[in-house]
C-alpha cells in the first residue's frame, strides 16, 4: 500500500529522543528551549511559544482577544473545526466566508460584507501552504481596527512576498502534527507578532502564573496572575521535533520535487479537462504541503478514491465544511452565498505526499490517475 502519508523520519529524532531519556528529569525542556530559538531565528520573531498541539495554540489565542458572548470572528468554513471551535469554546460566534476556488483560501473580496460591528478578528487559513492575500486582508483589518490571526498550520516555511507565512498577521499558530511537514508527532506553537499579547500569552502557557519573570529574575516569587493551563510540548515531543527542524531545509525541497513531479505529469490530464490542478498565485511560494486534484464532483471524486485504493494507493478527500456540521450550525453563521465552498471542497482529493515517499512511488501513483481516466501517458 501507498499510505496517504507517512510521519517525518530523518533519522535523527531517535537519538534526540535518547537524550531526553538520559535526562534526570523529562520536563528539563532542553529540547524545547532548543526548538524555541530555531523557531525565533528562522521567522525572526521573539515570542514563540511551543505547545501540544496547534489547536492549543489557537483556543490561547482566542483568550488573548478577550472575547465576549457574541463577538464574531471571521474565517472559512473550509478549515479543521479547531479554527472554528477554539473560538466558539471562549464565546466567540464563527461567521464563515466563502473561499476562492482557484486556491482555496477564503474569498478576501467578501470579507468586508461580513464585518459587523460585532466583529473582533479575521482568521486566515492558509491551505495547502499557499496563502491568502494578506494585503488585501491586512488593509481591511486596519480600516475596521480588526485583529488577524493566521492559522497556518500547513505553511511551515511557506512564503508570501518574501515574507514567511506566520509573521503577518497580529498572531499565528503552526501544526506539528505527524501529517504535517515538519512533525513532533503531535504539537504545533503560537507566534505572536504583535508585543501586546506576548507577555500574557507567557502567563498562560504556564498555567496563568508569572514563572517566566521569576526565572528572569523581576520577582522574588511566582503566583497565580491570571487565569492558563498547562500549554507547554512536552520534552519527548520537542526532541522528535529538533531532528526534524534540523533537515527542514532538506524536508521540503525534497517535498517540492515531489510535487513538482506530480504536476508536470497530471498537466496533460488538466489540459485535457479531466482533471483541476493546484493554482499557485505569483506571490506564493508554497511549501509543498498538499498536492490535490479536483474531479468533475463528488460522484466522480469518491469513485476516483475507491479505485486507487483497489491499486493499493491511499488518496484522501479534505475537509467537510464546517457551516454544515452540526456544531457549525448551532454555534455560527455563514454570510453571503456559499458558492464554492461545498461544491469544491466535494470535488478536492489529495495525493499521497510525504517525505519518504519515494519518486518511484510517486511514479505509481501517477499511472494509476492515467489508468483511471483511460489515457496514455506521453
Amino acid at each position: 500500500m501507498i499510505p496517504f502519508n507517512l510521519p517525518t523520519k530523518t533519522g535523527a529524532e531517535a537519538g534526540h529522543i535518547a537524550k531526553v531519556l538520559e535526562q534526570t528529569y523529562l520536563t528539563a525542556r532542553n529540547y524545547h528551549k532548543t526548538c524555541q530559538a530555531w523557531l525565533q531565528e528562522t521567522l525572526e520573531r521573539k515570542a514563540v511559544l511551543l505547545t501540544p498541539s496547534c489547536t492549543h495554540a489557537l483556543e490561547m489565542a482566542a483568550i488573548l482577544l478577550n472575547l465576549k458572548p457574541g463577538d464574531e470572528i471571521i474565517m472559512p468554513s473550509y478549515t479543521f473545526v479547531s479554527t472554528a471551535n477554539a473560538f466558539a469554546m471562549h464565546g466567540g460566534t464563527p461567521v464563515f466566508v466563502d473561499i476562492r476556488p482557484d486556491t482555496m483560501n477564503i474569498n478576501e473580496q467578501l470579507i468586508e460584507a461580513a464585518i459587523t460591528q460585532r466583529t473582533r478578528a479575521i482568521v486566515v487559513v492558509h491551505y495547502a501552504g499557499v496563502a491568502c492575500d494578506m494585503e488585501t486582508i491586512g488593509n481591511l483589518a486596519k480600516r475596521y481596527g480588526l485583529v488577524v490571526i493566521e492559522d497556518a498550520a500547513h505553511a511551515m516555511l511557506a512564503k508570501w512576498r518574501n515574507r514567511y507565512l506566520g509573521t503577518i498577521g497580529s498572531m499565528a499558530t503552526f501544526s506539528f502534527h505527524e501529517t504535517k511537514n515538519i512533525t513532533a508527532g503531535e504539537g504545533g506553537c503560537l507566534v505572536l507578532n504583535d508585543e501586546v499579547y506576548a507577555s500574557r500569552a507567557d502567563i498562560l502557557q504556564h498555567k496563568g502564573t508569572n514563572r517566566t519573570a521569576f526565572q528572569r529574575g523581576e520577582t522574588d516569587k511566582y503566583s497565580w496572575v491570571d487565569i492558563g493551563s498547562s500549554w507547554a510540548m512536552s520534552e519527548l515531543s520537542a526532541a522528535y521535533l529538533y531532528g526534524n527542524l534540523q533537515s527542514a531545509e532538506a524536508i521540503t525541497a525534497k517535498r517540492t520535487a515531489l510535487w513538482d513531479r506530480y504536476s508536470t505529469a497530471l498537466s496533460p490530464l488538466h489540459e485535457k479537462g479531466h482533471v483541476t490542478l493546484p493554482v499557485i498565485p505569483p506571490e506564493c511560494i508554497p511549501n509543498a504541503h498538499i498536492f490535490y486534484l479536483k474531479l468533475r464532483d463528488k460522484s466522480q471524486r469518491d469513485d476516483f478514491i475507491n479505485v486507487l485504493r483497489s491499486k493499493k494507493i491511499d488518496p484522501a478527500f479534505h475537509y467537510v465544511p464546517l457551516h454544515s456540521a452540526p456544531a457549525g450550525l448551532k454555534y455560527g453563521r455563514f454570510s453571503g452565498e456559499d458558492r464554492f465552498t461545498t461544491i469544491e471542497s466535494e470535488r478536492l482529493v489529495r495525493l499521497p505526499l510525504y517525505y519518504n515517499l519515494t519518486p518511484e512511488s510517486a511514479d505509481m501513483v501517477i499511472a494509476a490517475i492515467y489508468d483511471y481516466f483511460r489515457v496514455q501517458r506521453p
